[in-house]
């Protein structure tokens, strides 16, 4: 198992320099220049030339190339142009608004795609089925964006002063006040500590900050903000693992050692889930596991339409401000999330099937 992770690892390498050139490609590709997006289109060329010479884009590709490279093994992403901030900074202040959003999204994608897709594997051919499915094609191919709107439209609109009312966006109500878990708790640690940056990442997190500290009317207000985001982001995935698992179930349900457990008088109960769904659980780990490294890079659209401010709203605003070290930073750090996600869902299979050895 040792030696399998070594050399996953190992030839991750070569995948995230690609992606890093590639990024790194691209983001000189954009159209328009870095100086007149940041200064406006009045910028005089004096004025834009000590703007190319002072971030380095004065000096030809390749030697730009070398110097990010060398900076990204040094553990330095660079400073942004339009926040005047290191990249490494604005990362820990916008992910942890990321993180939250895609769990939930995660969340709700597993408990409702899971379940639908075993009814609908267990009632194959039923009109519930034939609904289900029907549903998993129109959600797999639903606009994000348009999806948001709608919802927003219907819940803080439509259903305005109703006990159903929804925030069409931000994260929290005006006039809600957080307090970081670890001050409640009575902890005090110097900033820049090590201790300092993982639970001030921690509470980030509106909900987990919430519940850590106890504060219900926050925990409240926190997951009411993060209901629509969620489901707007987690339809697709929800569509995906519903039909994954139909799929799986409908594959596994055929299997002799299935009939044989039928035929020894197992419960009903018994034969779907102690046995059918327990070894369709295998192909499903790997789309859970993707879909969530999907939810992190995705987020651009949804967290713009929701007017959230994190790893997909930066990012956008980078995008659109030709800021190079925002793009290439949380390009790699949303790839390095891959390569982890998928590092994790292989070495999961060894635990879900027994059968399977990673030597």
């Amino acid at each position: 198992m040792t030696t399998y992770i070594i050399r996953r690892l190992l030839l991750s390498i070569p995948v995230l320099i690609g992606i890093l050139f590639a990024t790194f490609a691209l983001a000189r590709l954009i159209p328009g220049d870095p100086c007149r997006a940041m200064l406006g289109e009045k910028a005089t060329k004096v004025v834009c030339d000590d703007f190319l010479h002072r971030h380095g884009l004065d000096k030809p590709i390749p030697i730009q190339f070398g110097v990010y490279v060398n900076e990204i093994i040094h553990g330095d992403f660079g400073n942004s142009f339009r926040y005047s901030k290191p990249i490494t900074e604005l990362f820990m202040e916008r992910l942890p608004i990321t993180v939250e959003l895609s769990f939930a999204a995660l969340l709700v994608s597993v408990l409702i795609g899971i379940p639908l897709g075993v009814i609908s594997a267990v009632r194959h051919n039923s009109w519930l089925d034939v609904i289900t499915m029907l549903w998993a094609n129109i959600g797999v191919s639903m606009p994000v964006f348009w999806l948001g709107l709608m919802l927003a439209y219907l819940f803080a609109l439509t259903l305005k002063g109703t006990p159903f009312q929804l925030p069409p966006s931000g994260r929290l109500s005006a006039g809600i006040i957080t307090v970081p878990f670890f001050e409640t708790w009575g902890m005090h640690l110097k900033e820049g500590t090590f201790g300092f940056i993982i639970l001030d990442f921690l509470s980030r997190m509106n909900v987990l900050n919430a519940v850590l500290s106890a504060n219900w009317t926050l925990l409240k207000d926190a997951v009411t903000h993060l209901i629509l985001p969620a489901t707007a982001l987690g339809t697709i995935p929800m569509a995906l693992i519903a039909r994954m698992a139909r799929s799986a179930m409908l594959d596994v349900l055929g299997q002799d050692y299935i009939r044989a457990a039928r035929a020894k008088g197992l419960s009903r109960r018994a034969v779907i889930f102690k046995h059918a769904f327990r070894n369709a659980l295998l192909p499903l780990s790997t789309v859970i596991g993707l879909s969530l490294g999907g939810l992190l890079g995705g987020a651009v659209l949804t967290e713009t339409v929701f007017n959230l401010s994190g790893v997909g709203r930066i990012l956008y605003d980078g995008i659109t401000a030709r800021d190079y070290g925002i793009v290439q930073g949380f390009t790699v750090v949303i790839a390095i999330f891959f390569v982890v996600l998928n590092l994790l869902v292989d070495v999961s299979y060894a635990y879900l099937d027994p059968r399977i050895r990673l030597d």
